[in-house]
């Protein structure tokens, strides 16, 4: 298979040296892809279903151990029990989502080594769909707190404990509803601010809420807890300097050196006014040198911004957060199928090489995008890349062409970061035929 723009390692190196780098001529794509092989059976597809992914399935199982601890209790639990498996979910929701914890996980399913059998590696790479535990807990305190509530108004003794209930049951609907998948995906910025604030506020209704109920210090510590989680990574909130590089009007690298190089596959948040809107990106340090890159494409109102009129400083806030691409080290070799600027999560793991891995990328017009330094820096590590230029071959067959990749390189797993759609098409056709895939699952 050749490459759609084909350098080899020491004529990129020796240009970068020399002279500009003289843009190469692409050549045809491949003339044939390989046939996919056959579908699983059909209980084996099912359960690739992307309706019964590890993150629902996780969802399903918080909520199924919360039906059995309503039936241990007779289904009719006392006020108290009601409060405690609310607050407990809820902490539960709160806790997962933290920066440290999140990297914790990611440390203890990567810890397999590639000797383990593929079913068990290939499932421990399911550990970014922890969001499933997010949405279990949510679900489930909401459910107990409204039957709190209830409870404490047909009692009906301590009135501003019943005030304070029903406040935090409609704010707790809010946030729920707003966090349903169609309002999420259309309406982000609304749903981020309301997540935000409306978990703030939350957080302060349940201190009032579990001081006038006298609860006993177990309750005060699981808030405390929660409040520390809350507040932790703004403690880490901070302005830098930020020098942004623009080789095309679609695309800008922002350029950072303020304390320790992040981990490569962690990701950094980033925002121009830190209490509305935030956006992650992937971290590309380089092995070597201080600093990071960060990889921003036009993708909407915020992002356009930022290329047009790039700021000379920045908000950062929180931990750097491990992505899905570090389930990587589970496998013994993987290929890396990336979209447009989707090769930004990639480039960090391609550059550490700490996995023997393949890159397929499609996008359009390379050079001309992402500029002569980034592409002839990709191809130094991947020579052996496929780069598809869809503005000269059009849009690929992405199963197909990641399949052949996976075959060819006699890779163990796909690694897919790209748009949802198309993730969800290489991921879900590659899991049915019995291959492991990994991409993100976009839950936040």
């Amino acid at each position: 298979m050749t490459s759609s723009i084909e350098t080899t390692s020491a004529e990129t190196e020796g240009t970068r040296q020399a002279s500009p780098p003289t843009p190469a001529t692409p050549p045809a794509p491949p003339a044939a892809l390989a046939e996919l092989p056959p579908l699983t059976s059909a209980p084996r597809r099912l359960l690739k279903h992307p309706r019964l992914m590890h993150y629902n399935r996780l969802a399903a199982l918080v909520i199924l151990a919360n039906i059995a601890v309503l039936a241990a209790a007779s289904w009719a639990p006392d006020p108290e029990t009601m409060g405690y498996a609310a607050l407990g979910n809820l902490a539960l929701a709160v806790v997962v989502r933290q920066q440290y914890v999140i990297n914790l996980f990611f440390r203890l399913a990567t810890w397999a080594p590639t000797s383990w059998p593929l079913k068990a590696r290939w499932t421990l790479g399911k550990v970014y769909h922890f969001g499933g535990l997010h949405v279990g807990g949510a679900l489930a305190g909401a459910v107990w707190f409204l039957a709190g509530t209830v409870a404490s108004t047909l009692d009906g003794v301590n009135r501003p404990l019943i005030t304070v209930g029903w406040t935090l049951v409609a704010l707790l609907a809010v946030i729920v509803a707003t966090a349903v998948p169609p309002f999420r995906s259309r309406f982000h910025d609304h749903f981020e601010k309301i997540h935000r604030f409306g978990g703030w506020s939350a957080l302060a209704l349940f201190w009032t809420h579990t001081l006038l109920g006298g609860q006993g210090p177990v309750a005060l510590g699981v808030l405390a807890v929660v409040t520390f989680s809350v507040a932790l990574p703004w403690l880490r909130l901070r302005k830098v300097d930020v020098r942004i590089e623009r080789p095309s009007a679609h695309v800008a690298l922002a350029r950072f050196d303020h304390g320790v190089t992040p981990f490569a596959g962690s990701s950094t948040a980033i925002s121009r006014s830190p209490l509305t809107e935030w956006h992650s990106f992937a971290n590309v340090p380089s092995p070597g040198e201080p600093g990071f890159r960060l990889t921003i494409s036009r993708a909407g109102d915020w992002t356009g911004s930022f290329i047009d009129d790039a700021p000379p400083k920045v908000w950062v806030k929180g931990i750097t957060t491990a992505g899905v691409a570090n389930i990587e080290t589970l496998f013994s070799k993987v290929i890396y199928v990336a979209t447009g600027s989707g090769i930004g999560p990639c480039l960090p793991h391609l550059l550490a090489a700490e996995v023997p891995s393949r890159l397929v990328w499609a996008t359009r017009d390379p050079r001309r995008t992402y500029g002569d330094d980034l592409v002839d820096e990709i191809l130094t590590v991947q020579p052996n890349a496929l780069v598809w230029d869809t503005s000269q071959h059009g849009k690929p067959d992405m199963v197909r062409l990641a399949y052949t990749a996976y075959r060819d390189f006699g890779a163990e797993a796909v690694i897919c970061i790209s748009n949802k759609k198309l993730t969800w098409q290489v991921v879900h056709g590659l899991e049915r035929r019995g291959i492991p895939a990994y991409g993100a699952i976009w839950d936040s």
